[in-house]
């Protein structure tokens, strides 16, 4: 079902000042997303296994994200249909690569699903 961390996704207000920061640490762009309301910039760590940092200036979220990969959302979503606890903050939606969905786990930690 859930297969790793993705990404986390943070906010940031200057993306040009944290790409350079981020830089500083040893991560590298690998790729941007300009949408109308926002950009997304993903960093790569040196260790080629890691989950990638990702840098968005979308000021309607202005959280840190964590986003688990799965193979199929809306088929996990389905999966997850009976599991108690947990609210459905975004119904699965298409994006440039895939689906999302977004969800309060039990516990009160939101999760961003990601992947086909």
């Amino acid at each position: 079902m859930i297969r790793k961390i993705e990404c986390v996704s943070v906010f940031t207000r200057d993306l040009a000042a944290s790409v350079a920061f981020y830089a500083r640490l040893g991560l590298t762009e690998a790729w941007r997303i300009d949408r109308p309301n926002a950009s997304l910039i993903g960093l790569k760590f040196p260790e080629a296994a890691s989950a990638e940092l990702v840098l968005s200036n979308n000021a309607e979220v202005p959280v840190t994200e964590i986003e688990l990969l799965c193979d199929d959302v809306r088929a996990t979503r389905a999966e997850l249909e009976s599991t108690d606890g947990i609210v459905w903050i975004r119904e699965p939606f298409a994006t440039e690569s895939g689906h999302v969905a977004v969800m309060e786990a039990p516990d009160g930690n939101v999760f961003v699903l990601v992947g086909g």
